[in-house]
């Protein structure tokens, strides 16, 4: 029996499955999508901004900060890895103006963001503890419509889409596709209860939740992940809210883009082979999140694999045919060999990703109104067709290094997610 058939059909049904889950646990949800509960405690807030050489950006995302429209503000910490150009000298200026600015200077380089935000922990007094990258700007209602969710005293972090600031070229722009069909995916994770990050520009934790983590870890590269993971085994709940926003800067160029993915990834596997006793164990962690995490990761691997497998083997068929028909002079081709006949699992490749398709354009169309944004059909055909295929191979890489032992951060890469 051909096995490729069976790891087709395996390939598409999870694949089937996944999209249906989303397209249901959607239109169960639709009427309230945006709603958000109401702020009924006025809680003490501490931001903590890890930053590394951050000098073209954190002056802007201080200001961010301040200008959030919400009173109980306890104090903003800045945590300074040892940055060797301007920051420092610029939260210093900044804090002539804004009192409760506080800058913490490591007496030596930490290398990793998870180390500055355990640092800023020990100096946050507040309720809530709210961590923000030195490269984004949450809105000024984002405390005000994410505040509301700890009204709820099982939830331990709140989360909300990340939108690209610096989205001017086509590049920027494909990136800005990605970070809006995941900010709405992710939303509709939260109504399973399965919000698997509480990513870097903007997450907010009751400190009680936070303390029962013991912090974030330092050796993962994606300790956003890593400590979401840990909520979720100390049972605390997390959500989503769509009704604001924070923006960030993303990569311009493809080599950082490159090893940015490549961080996440590799940040990825550590989170799998920290949990993998998990799997399949009572709990959301291990009955679903951690099941649809790793299925997520390795499905387009799997696709990528049977891609090369197929790809090859009509390679090699096609050469032995061609010498083959050289020796004994039969024709290359004939008329016959000119009709097309597609299989039924070519069929089903192409329906799944023509609904895909046009799920990403009802992800796009949905987030459009609120943050009012057009996309052209080009830049989404482009996102769906090209721009998702280089993720197999990011993914070969960095099991490659993971493997292989080459984990670390880079320079350029300190605090996004």
């Amino acid at each position: 029996m051909d096995v490729l058939p069976i790891i087709y059909l395996g390939y598409m049904f999870v694949a089937i499955y996944f999209l249906l889950l989303f397209i249901f646990l959607y239109l169960n949800n639709k009427k309230r999508i945006f709603d958000y509960p109401a702020l009924e405690k006025n809680y003490s807030v501490s931001f903590v901004v890890p930053a590394y050489n951050e000098e073209k950006t954190i002056a802007d995302t201080i200001e961010h900060i301040f200008d959030i429209d919400y009173k109980n503000l306890k104090e903003v910490i800045i945590v300074n890895d040892c940055s060797t150009d301007r920051t420092k000298e610029i939260v210093e200026n900044l804090q002539k103006k804004y009192s409760k600015l506080i800058l913490i200077n490591n007496k030596k380089n930490l290398g990793n963001a998870a180390g500055s935000k355990n640092v800023g922990l020990k100096y946050a007094t507040g309720e809530v503890i709210a961590f923000v990258d030195a490269d984004s700007y949450p809105a000024r209602d984002s405390l005000k419509k994410m505040l509301g969710y700890f009204s709820d005293e099982k939830v331990g972090a709140v989360t909300c889409p990340i939108l690209v600031r610096n989205a001017n070229k086509f590049f920027e722009r494909i990136q800005d596709i990605e970070y809006r069909v995941i900010a709405f995916t992710r939303k509709l994770l939260g109504y399973a209860q399965a919000i698997y990050v509480t990513p870097g520009p903007l997450a907010i934790y009751r400190r009680e939740a936070i303390k029962d983590t013991s912090g974030f870890d330092e050796s993962n590269l994606t300790e956003d992940i890593e400590i979401t993971w840990n909520l979720i085994d100390n049972n605390w709940e997390r959500e989503m809210c769509l009704s604001t926003y924070v923006s960030t800067t993303v990569p311009q160029k493809f080599s950082d883009w490159y090893k940015q993915r490549r961080r996440w990834t590799i940040g990825g596997l550590q989170c799998i082979a920290k949990y993998k006793k998990e799997v399949f164990k009572k709990g959301m962690l291990g009955m679903f999140v951690l099941p649809f995490f790793i299925l997520q990761f390795f499905l387009g691997l799997v696709g990528l694999c049977i891609l090369f497998y197929v790809g090859l083997t009509k390679l090699i068929t096609n050469f032995l045919f061609t010498r083959y028909s050289l020796i004994v002079d039969a024709p290359l081709l004939t008329m016959n060999q000119l009709s097309i006949t597609p299989s039924f699992l070519n069929y089903l490749g192409i329906i799944i990703f023509g609904v895909s398709f046009i799920f990403t354009f009802i992800s796009l169309g949905i987030m459009k109104k609120t943050f009012m944004k057009k996309e052209s059909f080009f830049n989404i055909f482009f996102f769906a067709v090209v721009y998702l295929m280089a993720y197999p191979f990011i993914t070969l890489i960095a099991v490659y290094k993971y493997f292989k032992g080459e984990i670390a951060w880079g320079e350029h890469d300190r605090t996004k997610l």
